[in-house]
């Protein structure tokens, strides 16, 4: 069965998004000291779509120890939202991530991101991409949770998907659902992908050539 459907990550994989928000992570914690900064970021790079709030709870209360309301992650989170939102909206895209999405008709679309979809929704629209996809989901559910939805209600074979993303969250999604992945290739992510053997795109211009390749190797 060839492929039908695309599940894409958003951050890394259609826009150079990333280091945005690391940098946000990074100056939400400079008060806590540099070192600690540090280590939030090198947790954030190493756990890449896990959303905010599951990394809130880990940063202010494990390793901070401090008692965490539902409010209190939600505002934590609004803050990371203002350091980080506008960056986002005006990342540089991929290379070949417009060109991609607008000549693909004969997929069906998605955007299922770590990126809370009351907040991946207006940015897809600042960016005039959020008419490319039939479904924009992000947290707090997880990855794993929106394909298992989506395949379900939907009735859509696991074997007509594909899911393109840069992160472990993305790569897990695909295999706990079985579903073929690809990995877009970035710097953050390069040490957590050493020893994948599977599809890799360098950016979106070859992401037609990896399809085609998917589709004869079935």
């Amino acid at each position: 069965m060839k492929v039908q459907y695309i599940f894409f990550d958003f951050d890394g994989v259609l826009a150079e998004s990333v280091n945005v928000k690391t940098e946000a992570f990074r100056k939400m914690y400079l008060h806590k000291g540099e070192d600690f900064a540090q280590r939030v970021v090198d947790f954030h790079n190493a756990n890449g779509g896990v959303s905010r709030f599951e990394k809130i709870k880990i940063w202010n209360g494990e390793w901070l120890g401090e008692e965490l309301t539902d409010d209190k992650i939600t505002e934590l989170a609004n803050l990371f939202s203002t350091l980080s939102m506008e960056g986002v909206i005006n990342a540089e895209e991929v290379t070949g991530a417009l060109d991609f999405l607008t000549h693909s008709d004969q997929y069906i679309k998605y955007i299922i991101t770590g990126t809370p979809t009351v907040e991946i929704k207006p940015i897809l629209e600042q960016r005039g991409m959020n008419h490319f996809f039939k479904g924009i989901y992000g947290s707090p559910e997880k990855k794993d949770y929106w394909v298992k939805k989506i395949l379900a209600e939907e009735n859509i074979p696991a074997e007509a998907c594909i899911f393109v993303g840069d992160a472990l969250a993305d790569y897990n999604a695909a295999i706990a659902n079985d579903i073929t992945f690809i990995l877009r290739e970035t710097a953050e992510a390069q040490h957590l992908f050493e020893e994948y053997t599977g599809y890799r795109i360098k950016d979106m211009t070859e992401l037609d050539a990896v399809i085609q390749k998917i589709n004869e190797d079935k």
